[in-house]
């Protein structure tokens, strides 16, 4: 599960945790945007559970430095010994660029150099070097964890998922579906191929965000869908990654609204069928049935992320037993 749900205070989460626990939910994991961070919500959730694994999904490197997200990621695990899964991603220009002040260039370079130092670094390394997008000299991070997470990488397309399988333990992936699943999971694959000799895990894991709206009103749906879509997918790494996975075409008038400035028809313009595609939704029984789906198709970890807010959140929430899957 995502956490926090939106709508819901962080610290009301203690009881929450808990019964998704005992309903059998196995990991909470954060994004992180404009709303929660992504580590202290994870912070909280590891101190309220003993078995729960939590993960960053992502953490973005454009706009912390190395060290820095070092020594939140070894903290975590110091509180949690081998409960912590780690994804990290560039995020996009807008977050890190309209929002942070900081320049959005060469990203696929900025993670994976992230990627070799925090290898490093978690290890105990002293890091004195310098990397094609930053320098370190003189590090070495004190606090170990007992267990060295698990790194994922946030990928969208080619380069960035073959990284992902070559270097890290998988990737994270989301706004697709079960069928875009198998071309990303053949990117990843290839990646981890490529590894041969290296070390690396010949099948890394494809952690997947799968966007529930848990309603089984079919307006409710395309509202809440739309809505969330419009956010996404006007903003260019979205729209590259749609293009890639062949849905350009349905989604070329939202665009071209969108680029005139008429925002509310460009959301009106995503066509049911993609909604459909893309949002998981309807009853408990028929959401828990489309994220086998995804499973069928390669994803290992699926991450629900609520597209509710408040009480409806945590009502859909506590509704999606991993307990209906095969």
């Amino acid at each position: 599960m995502t956490i926090p749900l939106e709508g819901v205070q962080l610290a009301s989460h203690k009881d929450l945790i808990a019964e998704l626990e005992d309903a059998g939910y196995t990991d909470m994991w954060t994004g992180e945007a404009n709303s929660a961070d992504a580590f202290t919500p994870l912070a909280a959730a590891a101190s309220w559970s003993r078995t729960i694994t939590v993960g960053t999904g992502i953490a973005q490197v454009m706009s912390r430095g190395p060290a820095i997200l070092a020594t939140h990621i070894a903290t975590l695990c110091d509180l949690a010994p081998g409960r912590v899964e780690v994804g990290i991603g560039s995020s996009s220009e807008v977050i890190v660029q309209q929002w942070n002040d900081m320049p959005f260039e060469r990203p696929y370079s900025r993670v994976r150099d992230t990627l070799r130092f925090l290898r490093k670094a978690l290890a105990g390394e002293k890091v004195d070097e310098a990397f094609d997008t930053f320098e370190v000299r003189a590090f070495r991070q004190l606090r170990l964890p007992e267990v060295p997470p698990r790194i994922y990488v946030a990928a969208l397309k080619g380069e960035m998922l073959k990284l992902a399988g070559r270097e890290a333990d998988g990737a994270v992936v989301n706004w697709l579906s079960p069928e875009d699943v198998k071309l990303v999971a053949r990117e990843v694959t290839a990646g981890a191929a490529g590894a041969a000799g290296t070390g690396q895990r010949a099948l890394p894991d494809i952690v997947a965000r799968l966007y529930v709206v848990p309603s089984e009103d079919r307006a409710t749906v395309m509202r809440i869908g739309r809505m969330a879509m419009g956010a996404y997918m006007s903003v260019p790494v979205y729209r590259r990654f749609q293009e890639w996975v062949g849905r350009g075409e349905a989604f070329r008038d939202m665009w071209r609204l969108w680029d005139a400035g008429e925002r509310k028809a460009a959301v009106e313009a995503i066509p049911e069928e993609v909604v459909d595609d893309l949002v998981v939704h309807g009853s408990p029984e028929e959401c828990m049935a489309r994220v086998q789906e995804y499973i069928d198709c390669g994803v290992t970890i699926p991450i629900f992320g609520m597209l509710a807010y408040g009480d409806e959140a945590v009502k859909g929430a506590k509704a999606l037993s991993p307990g209906l899957l095969d």
